[in-house]
């Protein structure tokens, strides 16, 4: 089952859906960012958007917005190391709380990203699999902090 999850990892047959809280207001209801991922050119830590970097797309669309902030859910296609979080950085959104690519948050002490969708065949029958995971705790508390209280999915 292991294996057969990895192969779906790598083949790009699972899909994944994640939600996210990023600074500034996404102009669009919807998009895609196809920005190429590599190392930082300076600080190998870190991944960036840079033109020799390895393809990477992320398909995303507002779920509500916030002064300051949007609220949006991100489709990988492809699937890098830090792939949203790198992305939306590049485009000047950074996800929120995102303290390695620029974004602290005194209202939360991770980066407000949470996998929330993951779809795919089962390994041994084939029969579509799905497993979702409500928005965890602190990211609602900052949405109401946000202004939206009593966030509920």
């Amino acid at each position: 089952a292991h294996l057969s999850l990895a192969a779906q990892l790598a083949d790009h047959s699972m899909h994944r859906e994640y939600r996210m809280i990023v600074c500034g207001n996404l102009k669009e209801d919807s998009g895609t960012v196809d920005a190429p991922i590599g190392r930082h050119p300076v600080d190998r830590k870190r991944m960036a958007v840079v033109k020799d970097g390895r393809h990477a797309v992320t398909h995303w669309k507002v779920l509500e917005r916030y002064p300051g902030f949007t609220y949006a859910e991100a489709v990988l296609e492809t699937g890098r190391t830090h792939q949203i979080r790198v992305q939306f950085a590049g485009v000047g959104c950074p996800v929120t709380g995102d303290t390695l690519y620029g974004a602290e948050s005194p209202h939360i002490v991770r980066h407000a990203l949470h996998s929330w969708k993951t779809e795919f065949p089962h390994p041994m029958t084939g029969e579509r699999i799905t497993v979702t995971a409500p928005v965890p705790e602190d990211m609602r508390s900052l949405m109401n902090a946000l202004g939206f209280p009593d966030f509920e999915e």
